[in-house]
């Protein structure tokens, strides 16, 4: 299969930020990424973004697969998160391949399993947990362990999109941890300085 693929796609390369998809856009083609991260986001009439989920190396946009085989139009944003590399395959060859391969016809059927189970558990986050815990578990499964201590690299704006929030409620929230000592505010970084705080407001 993957002699097939290579043969009948097109190898491409993406800036961060640049768009793979818009909302409304037809899906010419089905990109397999093989280095880099994109986001799939909607996002709402007044500009707020909800990170639906990501695609990572190895996987593809179940998204874009379901607008083709349902020649639909695409029902959201996909960005490249970072730089990407990608292997381009056409429309027509992703409709053929799902009659033809089985290991096709498989591969599809377990990313979009998996992605729909990961779709149905940000619903149920929105819908059903605190934003509290929502960013004290988003922080948590951010750190990384720096020399100077752990520490989240990312910005506000990022997180609310992640959450489906504003950065406004996003800032104020992390105002508030910070004054608790559970965070430390840096410029393009959290510092985290109470990680058992954090996780019992995880835990609400």
């Amino acid at each position: 299969m993957e002699d097939i693929i290579g043969s009948a796609s097109a190898e491409v390369v993406l800036e961060p930020g640049h768009f793979i998809c818009m909302e409304g856009d037809a899906c010419h083609s089905l990109p397999l990424v093989m280095n880099g991260t994109a986001r799939v986001y909607k996002m709402s009439e007044g500009g707020r973004e909800i990170t639906l989920y990501r695609v990572q190396p190895g996987e593809s946009c179940i998204l874009t697969t379901s607008c083709i085989l349902g020649d639909r139009l695409f029902p959201a944003f996909a960005v490249a998160e970072t730089s990407v590399e990608a292997r381009l395959v056409p429309a027509t060859m992703v409709q053929a391949w799902m009659e033809e391969h089985a290991d096709w016809r498989a591969y599809v059927f377990d990313l979009m399993a998996g992605r729909l189970g990961a779709v149905i558990a940000t619903l149920e986050e929105v819908a059903f947990r605190s934003l509290d815990a929502r960013l004290a578990t988003a922080l948590l499964e951010r750190v990384e362990e720096r020399p100077h201590g752990a520490m989240v690299r990312s910005t506000h704006e990022k997180i609310a999109a992640d959450l489906g929030t504003a950065r406004e409620v996003v800032s104020r929230l992390l105002k508030d941890l910070e004054h608790d000592g559970a965070v430390a505010l840096h410029r393009g970084s959290i510092e985290i300085k109470d990680r058992t705080s954090l996780l019992e407001k995880s835990r609400l």
